[in-house]
């Protein structure tokens, strides 16, 4: 068992650990994983760390064996805890990118079901047993559903008729001629709490920095820094290029009649931004990564 002076915190392993680790390193703990166990340092005596799989993940922190995790919407509503534990914060974040993870109903492009309604009395394929249960009887609509182990898009439609998948880009799907019927919903990275920890001060206090933290990285990642200098009659044309996440920091340099710039600006904009700068006067122009926005 743990210390009890610390808290106990699951981090996903699997697909989403490379990511979750990353982000972690951002927010500002040194975590180091070793292979071969499943405890990594986080570099914070208050912590006590653990790899599981996300699909575990809410029932440990539902029981109190973890005082919080990070897991899926979608295996909170699996596990059925939903109620039972606290949804801290919101982490939108993905093995493959900053976006939200569907799970999609998807029949065979040459298969006659074109609805949920066409699925009565069909088999359906699924790591998502209970999740699907619940959206067919939301429908009305009586089929068989199956867990699968694994390669799930392989299995249709030689041995079901439809399978619930998910899916952050649709591309596996594609390159199995399956087609997208429905989403049942999306799903993003949650970090939940225990509702006992989540009552005690100094537990409450920890989850919620760690969640700030967290949500701070993650900002991060859809911006940049921007340093530049100009001269004091072209600064009205320079600020009014500037799509500010706030108002820009303005300094006088020693050089007289010479201005410093300091902005945060969306990563999306920058590219077309820059020589936009420069066109209006801006000089000596840096670009920086920022390892966290806290707005």
């Amino acid at each position: 068992m743990t210390d009890e002076n610390k808290l106990r915190i699951g981090l996903p392993k699997g697909s989403l650990q490379n990511a979750t680790v990353e982000m972690f390193k951002k927010a500002g703990w040194s975590v180091h994983v070793d292979e071969r166990q499943y405890t990594p340092h986080m570099g914070d005596d208050d912590l006590w760390a653990v790899l599981l799989r996300a699909q575990e993940m809410p029932t440990y922190v539902a029981d109190g064996v973890l005082d919080c995790g990070l897991t899926g919407l979608d295996w909170i509503k699996e596990s059925g805890v939903e109620g039972r534990v606290i949804e801290v914060a919101d982490l939108i974040y993905a093995k493959q990118g900053m976006r939200p993870y569907r799970w999609v109903l998807a029949a065979h492009e040459s298969s006659d079901i074109h609805t949920v309604k066409d699925l009565e009395g069909k088999r359906i394929a699924t790591e998502l047993v209970a999740a699907t249960r619940k959206y067919l009887a939301d429908n009305g609509v009586e089929a068989s559903v199956e867990y699968s182990w694994g390669a799930t898009e392989a299995k249709c439609p030689s041995l079901v008729d439809a399978i619930v998948e998910g899916t952050e880009t649709g591309s596996t799907l594609r390159a199995n001629n399956l087609r997208i019927i429905d989403t049942l919903f999306e799903s993003t990275t949650k970090l939940i709490a225990n509702t006992a920890a989540y009552e005690d001060d100094w537990k409450h206090r920890k989850i919620d920095n760690i969640a700030l933290m967290l949500q701070g990285a993650l900002a991060a990642e859809e911006y940049v820094g921007l340093k530049m200098n100009c001269d004091h009659g072209d600064i009205d044309a320079v600020l009014a290029k500037l799509p500010a996440l706030k108002n820009p920091t303005i300094s006088n340099l020693a050089n007289n009649g010479w201005q410093a710039i300091e902005v945060i600006v969306s990563r999306k904009t920058v590219r077309d931004l820059i020589p936009e700068l420069k066109a209006a006067g801006a000089q000596g122009i840096i670009e920086y990564p920022l390892n966290k926005v806290i707005i």
